[in-house]
């Protein structure tokens, strides 16, 4: 065995000493690490045998460092911060007057590029890192600070700071609409229409079925279909005339404004939970983190 092997204490008694010696109590750090109080007692034990000191005084139902317990601490708790810090760097953590948004790759490039200068305006000081995600959150094991999905994905133990509302209507170019007989579309025509779909895994609240469900209408017989794993490509079969997609308000309000795409239809349905807005588990108060969060929720609003 090398001479680091046979120098250090057994590492399973580490944290568990380290707890207790910057919480103070046995309790805390047995609640801290999720294990019993026996158990941390234990390995605290373990860890003074092994080196030889004592490196609590147990008095007064309570634990004290010792003079030996307090240098271990110290020398302990640098090099755990060190090896924190390294680990990370290494995960892509955000530094000091850096912060990290975790998004869906449709609100990424639709809905967020164009308000990116909104936010550098206002927080000239913080570098934002913009992050893509396609899985819902409960299965991403990167590094985020705040985390934008649709809501009806699993999104774990990441704390909800808000959510956010949304509009649902099919969407169409000019020209595709033209080339309907008078230039005009009902939802009773729709069997002669081509009907673009989204699919992904899990589904969006509102596609055509659920959304001509709202409506009283199935999907209606003769349709022809074309799908996608991608609402962005889906939106860009819409705007080359391919068909009609379902279109989110925020998602496509770009190409709306512009004249890529139309709304045929008057019908549409809101969603008042459309869009949550998380924070990782377990972060600390970071002021890059609550500025990211403010600014969301004032442009969601």
């Amino acid at each position: 065995m090398n001479k680091l092997g046979r120098s250090l204490p057994p590492l399973a008694t580490l944290l568990p000493f380290e707890a207790t010696a910057r919480l103070g109590s046995v309790s805390r750090a047995a609640q801290e690490l999720h294990i019993t109080q026996a158990a941390v007692s234990r390995q605290i034990r373990a860890l003074e045998a092994d080196l030889g000191v004592a490196l609590f005084e147990r008095r007064n139902r309570g634990v004290h460092l010792t003079e030996s317990g307090r240098s271990l601490a110290y020398t302990l708790g640098n090099a755990l911060g060190e090896l924190a810090s390294e680990a990370d760097r290494l995960r892509g953590v955000a530094g000091v007057n850096q912060v990290v948004l975790l998004c869906q790759m449709c609100e990424g490039f639709h809905w967020l590029m164009p308000r990116l200068s909104s936010f550098h305006q206002q927080h000239p000081e913080i570098e934002l890192k913009v992050t893509t995600l396609m899985r819902p959150l409960a299965e991403f094991d990167g590094y985020f600070d705040v985390a934008m999905q649709s809501s009806n994905r699993d999104r774990g133990a990441h704390p909800l700071l808000f959510s956010a509302s949304d509009e649902v209507f099919p969407v169409c170019s000019p020209a595709y609409l033209a080339r309907q007989p008078g230039g005009v579309l009902t939802l009773e025509a729709l069997a002669r229409c081509t009907l673009l779909h989204h699919q992904t895994v899990p589904q969006y609240a509102l596609e055509w079925d659920t959304w001509l469900a709202a409506h009283g209408l199935p999907i209606p017989q003769g349709a022809k279909a074309l799908s996608f794993d991608s609402y962005s490509l889906m939106l860009q079969a819409a705007v080359s005339g391919h068909g009609l997609a379902m279109g989110w308000r925020r998602t496509a309000e770009g190409m709306l404004a512009r004249g890529e795409l139309v709304a045929p239809f008057g019908q549409k349905v809101m969603l008042e939970d459309a869009l949550s807005v998380c924070m990782r588990h377990g972060q600390a108060k970071r002021r890059e983190t609550q500025a990211l969060a403010a600014w969301l929720r004032a442009q969601l609003a």
